[in-house]
This record gives structure tokens, C-alpha cells and sequence, in this order.
């Protein structure tokens, strides 16, 4: 940010204002010309259980998503998509490092139903169904696809957020209490200094910004946050600038995260975070995976919304117990705090000493189980015992006695294979 700004100054005061707005103005244009090339080249077609997408003009390029590997489907209208009525398809797919298919841009009512429709296919049982492409006869790459009748359903609502319990949620952060020592910091450097250059300016404003922007963000992400139920999805519906319709099918979630940050304590919240299958750590927007369960509330909203995904799991009574006395040695002041236990449905793992953690994971959504001991913890006979699931995450009960710790991971791979054979 401040070498994009350094170097419009320059080139502002190189060229002259009007110079300067033309090339802008050229810029944007060509940006418009190429975005709009793009759009009327990129078309899709269903074809049984399989969408297609056909994109280019020079290179053409077509992918193939088979629906049943689909994991997550969302509606997403930026802040121009807004103005204008259109909104953007994002789909997430098991072993997608990213966004493995955005279409950009269709109408509202288009983007509503097809997602409905990929899901309803991604449900079914394989049954050799016709080619479903684009209708009346036009090539496979018309940005164009089977009207839409109405409006799907929003489902069952479960819970609905108060923006003001986000906006004093997020004043509950260290970054909101950091802030006004930041002021103070700038308005003594600037005092004491008399003249700033303009590379100075922009390095503190744009410090000053990373300070505020994320819970800035978190507000704008998560404003008026709805969650509903719609037969086996979760819908999630937020955002003020970018509105976003996501929808989950429950069994693609792996893990349910419980988080009391330090400061949310004094009121009495948390906050719920879902992992799901085909969502990475490495993708590019973070914001796109549907990881909020709850962004802010209380103990009881939890366990309601955690009894809707996970029937029969109640987060006030998991049998947590800690490590063993001696684990101190590693862990001096959380040794108390960590803890793990299993119930009927799930595995639950505690962490955490100022901001504490909760983690759930079903045992269907097993994919291994490890045993992991470092050096100290062999001269312990501690070992830490992790649970992987698909989405990446898992949960670890860690620093264990090293005969409960193999005892621990044996009854974790018998559930999760009796878990599996049930579905």
C-alpha cells in the first residue's frame, strides 16, 4: 500500500495532474474492457452430476466438477454487484486448494437456483441423468444457464446476531485498546519531529490502519449474521459492503471450535467457528470460508446451535479431564486448562490460558489418528495424540500419559470406523 501510494505521488508530480488522469482513466478502461471479454466468454452447462465451466477467448479452457464431490456452495454480492443486481457463485469441492469454481457474474435469482440445483444433484444417487446444458439451443459458453423459478427457501431460522453485540464485542479486543496508545505515539512523533516526509506519513497511516482493519472487518464480514437450518444445511447469510449467502451441508462439517477470548469473558460470550471439508488454510480470501457458526453470544445460544449440528452433544458437559501432574513440567500455568475426553458422538479437546478453546469432532469425520512424542515428553512418558480430519484442522489432546495416549488413539480409530460404517 504505501509503495502503490509512493509511486502515484511520483508520477503525479512527474507528469502533471492531467497526464496523470488519463492514464488512469485508460487504465480503468482497459480493466472494464478485459473484465467484460472475460464474462461474456465464461459460460457453464450441467451435464447429469457434472458441472462444466468453459472460459477464455484465446486459450479455452474447460473444467469438470463432478457434484459429489461439492462441500459448500455460496452466493456472494460485492458492494458494485450490489448496485448493479448481479452476485457471484462460489464452490468448494474435497481437495480443492481454493475456489474451484466462481462464476462471475449472474443475476440473483440464476445464482439462487443453480445453487439450489447443484446441491439437490450433489444429494442424489448417480442415475444417468441427460445433459442439462444451456437452454434453446446456444453454445456451451453463453454466460447464460436454466432460468431460475423463484427464490429458494431460507430454511428454518436458528439464531440471528444484534450488531451491537458485534460492535462491543469487537471494542473487547486488544487491537480497540491498543488504539488510542497509537494516537498518542503518532501525535508525539509528529510533534516532536515538526515536518514528515510523505513515505513517513503513508508507513504510520497504513500501521495505524492494519491496527483497525480487522475488527473493522470482522463487523463489516459478520453485519446482520443469520443462521437458519434447511433440511440437512446449515444457510449462513452476512456482511454490509459484501453480502454473502453460504450454504453447508451439515455433513461436511468436521470440526465445531468454541472460543472464550479473555476480554468476552467478563460478559459471558464466545463464539462458534465450523471446519469444513474442502475450505484450506491457504486460501486466498479468508473471508470466503464459511468457518462462523456464531460470531458473538452467549453459553446457552451455543449449545442450542451446537445441538442443531451435532445432535446429542452438549458443550456444558463434555468429560474433559487434564493431563497428568507431572505434564507441569511442560505446561506450568495451563496444565488445568488442557483436557480431553470422549463422549458418544464426538472427541473433544481443551486448550488455551488467556483465550480458551474448545474443540469438536465427530467421529465419522476421522481420517487418522497419530501419536506424536517430542524429546521431553519421552523422558515424561507424555505423548500428544492428534486426530486429522479432512479439512485440515483436527483437534490434539496433548501432553497425555503415554499409556492412555495409545489407549486413547485405539478406541479414536474404533469409533471412527464403527462411525463411518453407520453412515
Amino acid at each position: 500500500m504505501v509503495v502503490i501510494a509512493g509511486l502515484s505521488w511520483s508520477t503525479l508530480s512527474r507528469v502533471g495532474f492531467g497526464w496523470f488522469a488519463a492514464m488512469v482513466t485508460v487504465i480503468v478502461l482497459g480493466a472494464a474492457v478485459l473484465a467484460v471479454v472475460s464474462w461474456y466468454n465464461t459460460g457453464y452447462q450441467v451435464v447429469g452430476r457434472e458441472l462444466r465451466i468453459h472460459e477464455g477467448l484465446l486459450w479455452r479452457r474447460t473444467r469438470a466438477i463432478p457434484l459429489e464431490r461439492l462441500q459448500a456452495v455460496e452466493v456472494v454480492r460485492p458492494l458494485l454487484a450490489q448496485l448493479t443486481g448481479l452476485a457471484e457463485l462460489r464452490l468448494e469441492v474435497v481437495g480443492g486448494g481454493k475456489t474451484e469454481a466462481p462464476l462471475a457474474f449472474l443475476s440473483v435469482t440464476e445464482a439462487s437456483a443453480l445453487r439450489q440445483r447443484l446441491l439437490s444433484l450433489a444429494g442424489r444417487p448417480s442415475a444417468g441423468a441427460p445433459a442439462a446444458g444451456v437452454p434453446g439451443g446456444a453454445p456451451p459458453y453463453a454466460p447464460t444457464a436454466t432460468p431460475a423459478s423463484a427464490e429458494p427457501s431460507t430454511g428454518r431460522p436458528l439464531h440471528s446476531v444484534r450488531n451491537q453485540d458485534l460492535l462491543v464485542s469487537q471494542l473487547l479486543t486488544p487491537q480497540a485498546f491498543l488504539l488510542p496508545f497509537g494516537v498518542v505515539f503518532v501525535a508525539a512523533q509528529f510533534l516532536s519531529e515538526g515536518t514528515w516526509s510523505f513515505i513517513a506519513v503513508a508507513s504510520t497511516l497504513t500501521a495505524m490502519a492494519g491496527i483497525v482493519l480487522q475488527p473493522v472487518r470482522r463487523v463489516l464480514d459478520d453485519w446482520q449474521f443469520q443462521l437458519a437450518r434447511d433440511d440437512d444445511r446449515l444457510r449462513i447469510r452476512n456482511g454490509l459492503l459484501e453480502t454473502r449467502v453460504q450454504t453447508v451441508p451439515l455433513h461436511r462439517v468436521q470440526t465445531i471450535g468454541v472460543t472464550w477470548p479473555l476480554l468476552w469473558r467478563f460478559k459471558g460470550w464466545l463464539r462458534l467457528r465450523l471446519e469444513v471439508a474442502g475450505y484450506t488454510a491457504g486460501e486466498p480470501d479468508q473471508r470466503s470460508r464459511p468457518d462462523r457458526l456464531l460470531p458473538v453470544g452467549d453459553l446457552p445460544t451455543a449449545e442450542a446451535i451446537v445441538a442443531e449440528v451435532l445432535p446429542g452433544v452438549d458443550l456444558s458437559a463434555l468429560p474433559l479431564t487434564p493431563p497428568p501432574v507431572r505434564a507441569r513440567w511442560l505446561n506450568p500455568l495451563s496444565r488445568q486448562v488442557l483436557g480431553a475426553g470422549l463422549t458418544g458422538q464426538v472427541f473433544a479437546v481443551r486448550s488455551g490460558l488467556l483465550t480458551r478453546q474448545v474443540t469438536v469432532v465427530p467421529y465419522a469425520r476421522l481420517q487418522s489418528v497419530r501419536v506424536v512424542q517430542g524429546p521431553l515428553q519421552r523422558r515424561l512418558r507424555l505423548a500428544t495424540v492428534h486426530a486429522d480430519t479432512a479439512g485440515g484442522a483436527g483437534a490434539a489432546a496433548v501432553d497425555r500419559d503415554l499409556a492412555e495416549a495409545w489407549a486413547l488413539a485405539a478406541e479414536l480409530s474404533a469409533r471412527g470406523h464403527a462411525a463411518r460404517q453407520q453412515e
